[in-house]
């Protein structure tokens, strides 16, 4: 038997070390392997009781659903040319202009954020706007950091539009109408200035014009082609197929948007909705489903399902005490300085241990402390925005990190750091401004 103090002091250190080494990812080992491996050391030591663990990955269940549910639309999306076709569409209507297709990449990147979630953004559009870049044979970094950061800064326009979300509220999600009271107008102000400060970043590499021709087919015509071709017609058609993906992307939103208005949990109707849409989609093309399931992260899943059980551990042992201490501190302040102080507080630590476990103790300390109004507003928009500062911020942009390494292109995280540290900071205040606002006029 461990004495208690031993075993708060060693359990800490597991799990501190067990997040460490799922950011550094030595050797290449996936991170799931580092929390489910810490997870299973905390059981088998007995510094976690096996029932305190079941109930804490039984605590993730509408989390899983909806992350399960996204996944398998995202990849049935992706099979069927959906990214691809936008892509192209962002492309065909550039007209030449890398300003322009920069915008509508931005564009493209928000509504797939807010409407599919971040992750959507970062592992599958990514790669479509990269080839289209390739392509064109421009610079591809401005278009690639456009899906990077505002799969970030759009991704509290709706519950549906971060799985962190989810995580945050544990079960006590807002209903819509209060969702939108309270985030619509920081959302508005996040998108639009990450949108400023990449404009400007990237000012030098946008001043070249494109070939509207060459990024849309990747084939540069001679003048005699050209003239007997139309733009319009040279962007890849949506198949049936792609169609019918849309229309259920579609109508999957309005279920989730139904299901928020009315308070209810949003895992489960995004699960059922992605397997109806999905069954309608083989049917129509008497396509084998089997294969979509395969290329659902089901490490991604187990990966949330361990972390559930580390905050769990900490939180057993009194830890959040201070982060309960601290919330309810920031509570006691002045509305503006205590809302600012509290979302820049999260947007850094975000860095510091990711998101999702961030997450998981800001939900936890929200519950405890019974936290409500800006405060509550600026620990999520803190868990939501505060990754654009580097890398290791949040699962989103970790897995677009890897699908530019699957493409041969590395980005490092000192280049990543040089934007997000302008980026971040402008975008958070202007968001927790916008919060504050909101507060003041209702």
């Amino acid at each position: 038997m461990i004495p208690p103090e031993l075993a708060h002091t060693l359990l800490a250190f597991i799990v501190a070390a067990s997040i460490l080494l799922m950011l550094m990812r030595p050797r290449g080992i996936a991170e799931v392997y580092w929390i489910g491996g810490c997870a299973l050391l905390l059981i088998a030591l007995g510094l976690v009781p096996l029932p305190l663990a079941g109930r804490a990955v039984a605590e993730g269940v509408d989390v899983y659903l909806f992350l399960i549910g996204m996944m398998l639309l995202s990849e049935l999306a992706r099979e069927h040319g959906v990214f691809e076709w936008l892509s192209s569409q962002a492309a065909g209507h550039a007209r030449g202009s890398a300003v322009r297709l920069f915008t509508l990449v931005y564009l493209a990147g928000t509504a797939v954020t807010t409407f599919m979630s971040n992750d959507a953004t970062a592992v599958v559009l990514t790669p479509a706007i990269l080839h289209a870049a390739r392509k064109a044979k421009v610079p591809p970094l401005p278009y690639l950091f456009a899906c990077a950061l505002i799969a970030n800064a759009a991704s509290f326009v709706l519950p549906i539009s971060n799985p962190a979300n989810l995580v945050v509220f544990q079960g006590q999600m807002p209903p819509l109408a209060r969702w939108l009271a309270a985030y619509i107008i920081p959302s508005a102000f996040s998108i639009l200035a990450t949108y400023a400060v990449l404009r400007w970043h990237f000012r030098a590499d946008l001043q070249s014009p494109l070939s509207r021709l060459v990024l849309v087919t990747g084939h540069d015509f001679s003048r005699a082609e050209k003239a007997t071709l139309n733009d319009g017609a040279l962007a890849p058609a949506l198949t049936t197929q792609g169609k019918l993906v849309l229309a259920g992307l579609a109508a999957m939103a309005a279920v989730l948007l139904i299901a928020s208005s009315l308070g209810k949990d949003l895992g489960l109707p995004t699960c059922l909705a992605a397997l109806a849409v999905t069954a309608v989609v083989s049917i129509q093309s008497r396509g084998n489903p089997w294969p979509l399931a395969k290329e659902i992260s089901w490490s991604t899943i187990a990966l949330v399902a361990g972390l559930f059980i580390l905050v769990r551990a900490v939180e057993s042992v009194g830890a959040l005490h201070f982060t309960h201490q601290a919330l309810n501190w920031a509570q006691s302040l002045a509305p503006a300085p205590g809302t600012l102080l509290t979302g820049f507080s999260v947007a850094i630590a975000n860095n510091l241990v990711n998101n999702l476990p961030l997450g998981l103790i800001a939900g936890s300390t929200l519950q405890a402390a019974h936290a409500h109004g800006l405060v509550a507003s600026a620990v999520l928009i803190g868990v939501d925005l505060g990754p654009n500062l580097s890398i290791t911020g949040s699962l989103a942009t970790i897995l677009w990190l890897l699908a530019l390494r699957r493409e041969n292109l590395h980005v490092s995280f000192w280049s990543f750091l040089r934007v997000g540290a302008i980026a971040m900071p402008i975008a958070l205040l202007a968001a927790l401004s916008g919060a504050i606002l909101m507060r003041a006029i209702f």
